[in-house]
């Protein structure tokens, strides 16, 4: 239970969940494997790389960032 915090509004958030659904799915377009991952409302950030599996180790190392910050 050391993964849900409770917001400002109240409410109580599990963390992990929330960090995961900054992060999109990673689709082919192309050549590439994209995802992209949303900071801010503002700040949304797309990564490519040419191997699935580099992006899906990428992928969840940021989102364990996003769940430490």
């Amino acid at each position: 239970m050391n993964n849900i915090i409770e917001t400002n509004f109240g409410k109580k958030v599990d963390i992990s969940r929330m960090a995961n659904g900054s992060a999109s799915n990673i689709t082919k377009q192309g050549t590439f494997f994209v995802f992209s991952i949303r900071l801010d409302a503002d700040d949304i950030r797309e990564y490519s790389f040419t191997d699935r599996t580099r992006a899906e180790q990428m992928r969840n190392i940021l989102i364990s960032h996003l769940e430490t910050r």
